[in-house]
């Protein structure tokens, strides 16, 4: 038993250090996260919209134009001619220059024979035709064949006619696509300069707006910490209140149960003082009418006595209270007990208790104010982010050459323009002339169908074949008129759109026309990027285009990073570890929290070595059971009553009276109250025998608890607020490294990064290639298309008009001939 007390205590030891591990590892769900912060953008918008060709139905044409380019010039880019050509234009020959265009050379020459023999061959057709009235004549005599023939050219000539229309309705499309392709591709090369104008001239003002967006985190930190006070009291009341209240309601339940405890002992100690003093007189009065009865129950006058007598022989007390232990010594150690009222003690504790967070927020007010001071401070870097930013005065010369050559550009743009729409004009001129042919071969061709058909009624006059086949020479004369025209803007846009292509195009998309600018030496000095930017290093082109399309920032990209290192100035490590250094100083006092007060302790204490479980109850459950006499006094007044009736003295009677009404008094006066009060000692006793074993256990166990509890309570609260301040410093954090990114993003990817230049390329690429060059190239070679065309047309055209006159027939009287397909009447002289 001694050893029991001391089991609780090792418990509670195990539990409590239990739940402090527990809370060590407490997560930062009381906090919650970082909320998402908003910045605002502060980039200047230098982001070009990239152009790009939508996908068509012209591709296939485009394509098929590039093949044939690259079949007419299929050299590589010419890098020592373009070296000679920048630097010293005058030692450029013109023999490497026709050696290098020997494609294009050719086509000249074709061009050239097409110009001299078309036009030379439609003026010999005109002259012919109008002196001699031979060329583009009639059939004169039908023969076996002339259907086939006939056949075979309508069809050919048909199928020309189809591929001039072909060709003239891309011709029309592809000369209205370079026409709606020029205004908004001029008007990009200003937007694309504008743009390139603030690539860096503009990076230190909007470094320094980026930095004053500090604020924003430092503004939700500091709003934050006008309450890290009071929730991490909160926290801790949270994390303890169910350890403290538990405490608690023992302390109140225990401080109950020892006020019971002691008013039992009490009332048991003054029942027992008056069960000993009515014993003794209880006593005295049994003994009084025992030897009376005995007197007059052996008188030989008494009849039926016998039996009463044995009866009045066993008159005697039976409980003897003089036997129980005295409790005394355990009343004197109770003295006084309880001193301290437990239900008021654990209300003010209570109280106190509950007033943790108000009473944490008043402990660290001084601390949270400094907490404020440090974090209203801005960090070195932030300050000389923008500051050293490298502002080389190239910058300034760069803003200057763009923005003259804006300035200079935009007449050139707009001539340019001027000589597109004039283009543009003279195109569709010689678009609706082929397609004039086109309308006059398929009209003539209608007709003629038509007059043939029309052969079989011999009174028809065949006006129609007639007119089918003027208007096919009108279509061959207009294709004559307009071969030379054609053949001129053929190929004066093929030479312009061909180079392009060829020459910077194709090598602007493998990578060649890059290369050339990197390598020393093939640039003048005045056109050197270095050299330009005042540069210390050189830096390649196609690299820092391929580092710009990936995202590097400007100064990665100008090799300046051993001049200018952003991760520097984002460093916020030695604020973050001020921060954390006056976290630490955060502080909760839980000592004011008693828990039990010192007279609550002696009165605990004194009920542990009062002794009261070790009281031998047993004796007086022993006692209790007994009766008070022996005898039943009520029966054996009523025994009395009866026998003083049956009896024949009437003395005796009398006497017998006499002695039954004593005992009735005896009883009521006597033994009665002697019953009450052993019934209250029953009661008392059996509460305690019942309560005091467990109750001084309980309370060596309550008494441990609280020793361990007041002593581990300010280390737990100190380890919640240890944990309470990381998570609190690295919800704050959160908040600072929202802006370290946003910061990092908006610097590399926004402020000073150099896609706008790798923008700006590929838009120029895009534009003048695939907007402007491909449907320039598709132009001319549709309309070259149908140039060479015409040739076939007029041939086909000239030979079937033929067919479509009125045809001779030969002078026979064989009856044959009047059988012919076609009747023609017999005339000396027919004129067409």
């Amino acid at each position: 038993m001694a050893s029991a007390p001391g089991l609780p205590a090792r418990l509670l030891g195990l539990m409590l250090s239990l739940s402090l591990r527990g809370a060590q590892a407490v997560d930062c769900g009381s906090l919650g996260p970082a909320s998402r912060l908003t910045f605002t953008p502060t980039a200047r918008d230098l982001w070009l919209a990239p152009r790009v060709r939508a996908p068509g139905p012209l591709d296939h044409l485009y394509s098929t134009v590039r093949r044939f380019l690259s079949a007419v010039q299929p050299k590589p880019f010419p890098t020592e001619l373009a070296r000679a050509l920048l630097n010293e234009p005058a030692s450029v020959k013109v023999d490497e220059v026709v050696q290098y265009e020997t494609g294009y050379v050719v086509c000249a020459v074709i061009a050239g024979l097409y110009l001299l023999v078309v036009p030379a061959a439609g003026l010999c057709f005109c002259c012919c035709r109008g002196r001699k009235r031979r060329c583009g004549g009639r059939v004169k005599t039908e023969h076996k064949d002339m259907a086939c023939e006939r056949g075979t050219l309508m069809t050919f000539l048909l199928l020309t006619t189809l591929v001039l229309l072909i060709g003239v309705v891309c011709a029309f499309v592809t000369n209205q696509r370079v026409h709606e392709q020029m205004g908004p591709s001029a008007k990009a090369v200003p937007e694309t300069l504008l743009s390139l104008r603030g690539l860096v001239s503009d990076v230190p003002q909007e470094l320094q707006a980026v930095a004053q967006q500090f604020s924003l985190p430092q503004k939700r930190v500091l709003k934050d910490l006008d309450g890290v006070a009071t929730s991490i009291g909160s926290t801790i009341h949270t994390q303890l209140r169910s350890t403290v209240y538990e405490m608690l309601a023992s302390l109140l339940s225990l401080g109950h149960a020892l006020q019971v405890s002691v008013d039992h002992l009490r009332a048991l100690n003054t029942t027992l003082v008056e069960l000993w003093k009515g014993q003794q007189e209880l006593d005295q009065a049994v003994r009084a009418h025992r030897e009376h009865l005995h007197a007059l129950l052996q008188e030989p006058d008494c009849q039926s006595c016998a039996e009463t007598l044995s009866r009045v022989q066993d008159l005697e007390l039976g409980a003897d209270f003089s036997q129980v232990p005295q409790v005394d010594d355990v009343l004197h150690h109770l003295k006084g007990v309880p001193e301290a009222n437990f239900s008021s003690m654990v209300q003010e504790e209570n109280s106190t208790f509950n007033a943790l967070p108000l009473l944490a927020s008043l402990q660290m007010a001084d601390v949270v104010t400094e907490l404020k001071k440090v974090v209203a401070q801005q960090p070195e870097g932030l300050k000389t982010m923008a500051k050293v930013f490298p502002d080389w005065e190239a910058a300034s010369r760069w803003s200057q050459a763009l923005e003259k050559v804006e300035n200079n550009s935009r007449p050139y743009l707009k001539e340019v323009q001027r000589y597109e729409k004039y283009r543009w004009i003279v195109g569709c001129v010689l678009c609706s002339a082929v397609l004039l042919v086109v309308v006059c071969n398929l009209v003539g061709l209608n007709l003629g169908i038509w007059g043939l058909s029309a052969r079989e009624h011999p009174s028809h006059l065949e006006a129609k074949g007639r007119a089918g086949a003027r208007i096919l020479m009108v279509g061959v004369g207009l294709s004559f008129l307009f071969a030379g025209p054609l053949i001129l803007l053929v190929f004066s846009t093929f030479l312009v759109g061909g180079n392009v292509q060829t020459l910077v195009c194709r090598s602007w998309e493998s990578g060649e026309l890059y290369e050339f600018v990197d390598t020393p030496g093939n640039l003048p000095s005045s056109m050197n990027l270095p050299h330009l930017l005042g540069l210390k290093k050189n830096i390649s082109i196609l690299l820092a285009y391929q580092q710009c399309r990936k995202g590097a920032p400007l100064w990665k990209v100008l090799q300046l990073n051993d001049s200018y290192d952003l991760e520097m100035y984002l460093d916020m490590s030695q604020y973050m570890a001020n921060l954390e250094q006056e976290l630490q100083n955060l502080t909760v006092d839980v000592k004011s929290l008693d828990l039990l007060s010192p007279a609550g302790q002696r009165d605990l204490r004194a009920l542990q070595s009062s002794g009261l479980g070790s009281i031998h109850y047993s004796s007086f459950f022993i006692q209790i059971q007994k009766p008070v006499v022996n005898t039943s006094v009520e029966q054996l007044a009523q025994e009395l009553e009866g026998l003083a009736h049956s009896q024949g003295d009437s003395v005796l009677e009398k006497q017998l009276q006499q002695e039954a009404q004593g005992l009735e008094n005896f009883y009521q006066n006597k033994v009665l109250p002697q019953q009450h009060l052993v019934a209250k000692l029953n009661i008392s006793a059996r509460a305690l025998a019942f309560s005091a074993p467990s109750l001084q256990l309980e309370t060596s166990g309550v008494l441990d608890r609280v020793t361990h509890l007041k002593e581990e309570l300010p280390a737990w609260a100190a380890r919640i607020l240890k944990n309470e301040s990381k998570c609190f410093l690295t919800r704050e954090m959160g908040y600072f490294f929202q802006y370290v990114a946003w910061v990092r993003e908006e610097v590399t990817q926004r402020i000073a990064t150099c896609q706008p230049l790798s923008g700006a390329l590929d838009n120029g690429r895009a534009i003048l290639c695939d907007m402007m060059a491909d449907p320039w190239n598709a132009s001319w070679f549709c309309l070259a298309w149908c140039t060479f065309f015409l040739v076939p047309s007029i041939i086909f055209a000239i030979k079937t008009s033929k067919y479509f006159h009125p045809i001779w027939k030969r002078l026979s009287s064989s009856s044959s001939e009047e059988t012919q397909l076609f009747h023609i009447p017999r005339v000396t002289s027919l004129k067409l």
